[in-house]
């Protein structure tokens, strides 16, 4: 049976619930990403999912409170943060176009002469993280004061074990900026894009933290306290993005299951938003073979279907 459709926010508890109850029955949960040990240590198992209304009002179920490591899910934000300061100008060193490759691939920038495909690929959050912080010294801090006003959680804070770890494991990442630097695409030096990359993705965040704070891209661009970042027209631009981009080569199964913008990230979260309506996050570790939360999916699935909540 399925629940009938509705846009009422007050089913979004017992939606949640059922959620999380078909999720906990459901085999085949995927596995934590290996490469980071601090992410391989996780239970596949764990489940929390988070809802958000626009005015601030939030929702949640599982380990919705349990902070994990956000990942590419800060892309969103660092993009937001850059696009709010230099606007169209970003669109000259960075595409919107999906990639159809994984998102560390390096096959496609030689084609295109060191401009990256978009900006949740790795190579694409590098130039924008790079260009971020040529406006502000500090990209990393930029995006922690911004993640923490917008949740309302003062205690968000970098993993430095995660962060160090992504640094051994960085050869990749290097090699992308590396590359981009000799096309002239990278203002900073490596090192310090680095740092400022790996202390970005180590964020360790809730579902309620997250969903809370993509809560600007629910409202068309405007602040939890009121205060515009973006203009109505980018919020969209960065909507779409995420949907035809924010689940990597995964993109088009995302918006055929689930109809959302959304933004995963290997840590095993996935946020999304209804325009005008509401954020979500959810998160299990588990992960498919393009770095999507399994059950996370399935879980936003099941939210668009039994709340008829889509943009489609």
């Amino acid at each position: 049976m399925v629940i009938m459709t509705t846009t009422s926010s007050a089913t979004f508890l017992p939606v949640l619930e059922r959620i999380a109850e078909e999720i906990d029955h459901t085999p085949g949960r995927g596995r934590p990403a290996d490469y980071i040990p601090a992410l391989a240590a996780r239970d596949p198992r764990s489940f929390g999912m988070a809802v958000a209304e626009p005015d601030g009002t939030v929702y949640g179920v599982g380990d919705w409170r349990e902070p994990f490591s956000a990942q590419s899910i800060t892309k969103v934000f660092t993009l937001a943060l850059d696009l709010a300061r230099e606007g169209d100008e970003l669109w000259e060193h960075v595409g919107r176009e999906p990639s159809g490759n994984p998102f560390n691939s390096l096959v496609q920038l030689e084609y295109e002469n060191g401009i990256p495909r978009n900006p949740f690929i790795n190579a694409g959050a590098l130039v924008v993280t790079d260009r971020l912080q040529t406006r502000t010294g500090d990209a990393a801090g930029e995006l922690l004061d911004f993640l923490r006003a917008e949740s309302g959680n003062p205690a968000l804070d970098f993993d430095t074990e995660v962060a160090a770890s992504e640094a051994v494991h960085g050869d990749r990442n290097a090699a992308l900026a590396h590359f981009m630097a000799s096309y002239g695409n990278i203002d900073n030096d490596i090192p310090v894009l680095l740092d400022q990359y790996f202390r970005q993705c180590s964020v360790a965040a809730s579902c309620a933290d997250l969903a809370l704070a993509t809560g600007f891209l629910a409202r068309h661009g405007i602040r939890a306290d009121g205060s515009r970042l973006l203009s109505r027209s980018q919020a969209k631009q960065v909507n779409a993005i995420m949907l035809t981009c924010g689940t990597y080569d995964a993109a088009g199964n995302f918006a055929y299951r689930v109809g959302l913008p959304g933004k995963s990230g290997v840590g095993g979260g996935i946020i999304a938003v209804v325009p005008g309506r509401c954020t979500l996050c959810v998160w299990s570790p588990g992960l498919d073979e393009h770095g999507n939360s399994v059950a996370g999916v399935a879980a936003l699935d099941r939210f668009t279907t039994l709340t008829g909540l889509s943009i489609f």
